[in-house]
Parts: structure tokens; sequence; C-alpha cells
């Protein structure tokens, strides 16, 4: 039996609106992916640490507050700080195009902003995650 691909999404800092995220996760869980959800107002060092905790193949990032510029990469810096340095970053919510190439630049992998095909992240995920067991 295949092992399930684990996916953390976080809400990070005051964003409110969680609806995105939870339907990700919902998207995550019937595709057969174990799904860990932070809930909302989350702190980078919170999520970094829950993310080592739960041994997550992928963080996926929901930002709709504006602040998405400081507290994803101190998510990443974070993370590597804990020498978590092998799981997909992810990134999604209303993020401005301009903004992308700095998040890239950072370490995520993909933003997906709204209206993006819940398949597309799926198959992006599938493909793209760089399990520790078959590095």
């Amino acid at each position: 039996m295949e092992e399930k691909i684990r996916v953390l999404v976080a809400k990070l800092g005051l964003d409110a609106h969680d609806r995105g995220a939870k339907v990700i996760a919902r998207a995550y869980r019937d595709a057969g992916f174990e799904v860990i959800y932070t809930g909302l107002f989350q702190r980078p060092e919170a999520v970094a640490e829950a993310a080592v905790q739960e041994d997550v193949d992928v963080v996926a990032v929901s930002s709709l507050a504006g602040a998405h510029l400081t507290l994803i990469p101190e998510l990443i810096q974070q993370l590597r700080d804990r020498g978590v340095d092998d799981v997909l970053i992810l990134a999604g919510g209303v993020i401005p195009e301009e903004d992308v190439p700095a998040l890239l630049a950072h370490g995520v992998a993909r933003v997906f902003g709204p209206g993006s095909d819940l398949d597309e992240i799926i198959a992006f995920t599938r493909e793209n995650v760089r399990r520790r067991a078959w590095s």
C-alpha cells in the first residue's frame, strides 16, 4: 500500500478568511491525502513546529490578508531553522501577481490564486512532492 502524502494547510497571521483553506483541505482529503489544518491566526513558528511534529510532505499556506510577503518567507525560514528543507511549499489566496516572483524566490513552489482548479492543485502536488523516502 502506498504511503499517503501528508499536507499541512495553514492560515498565517490575522487572516480570518478560511473558506478557501477549508475547500483545499477537503479537496486534498477527498483525493486521498492526509490533511492537517492549523486553524486561524497562526504564527510562522507554530506552523513550522506543526510541520515538524506532523512530519508533513507539503505545507499549503492560504493568504488573504496582505501579509504574505512577510509571513510566508518567515515560515520558510522557520522551517529551515528546524532542518526542514524537503517539504513542498504552496501558497494560495489573494496574492497579487507582482508578488509571486518574490515568493518563488523564497522557496514557494507555486502560487494558486482565486478560482484555481482543484484537480490542477492536486496533480501539481502529487507530481512535485519531494518525499524523504523517495530521495
